[in-house]
């Protein structure tokens, strides 16, 4: 199992945005929507949240390596996104089959 790794930005964003750590993981372990990140080797991970007259959207952007998954950030989004790029199945594959925390 790899090593949850959180950056002071990922904090600070979790503060601001008033979500807790286990909201995240929630968000980690059964994403609505895969997507490659802005940053480089980054996914950004995707759930829907809120209501049907007030939706907004939780967003982690994450960075596996060998034995640790650093949690670069995270926000809320007010409204619903439009799907963006996909990831490469190889690399969709290689992540769901990674264990849940």
């Amino acid at each position: 199992m790899k090593i949850l790794t959180w950056t002071k930005h990922s904090k600070a964003k979790m503060r601001q945005h008033g979500l807790s750590e286990s909201r995240v993981k929630r968000v980690i372990n059964h994403p609505k929507r895969v997507e490659e990140g802005i940053a480089d080797k980054t996914v950004a991970l995707m759930q829907p949240a809120g209501t049907t007259k007030h939706p907004y959207e939780v967003w982690v952007m994450l960075q596996d390596t060998a034995k640790r998954r650093n949690i670069v950030s995270a926000w809320r989004y007010p409204g619903k996104t439009k799907s963006g790029e996909p990831l490469p199945p190889e690399i969709l594959r290689e992540f769901q089959s990674a264990p849940r925390f």
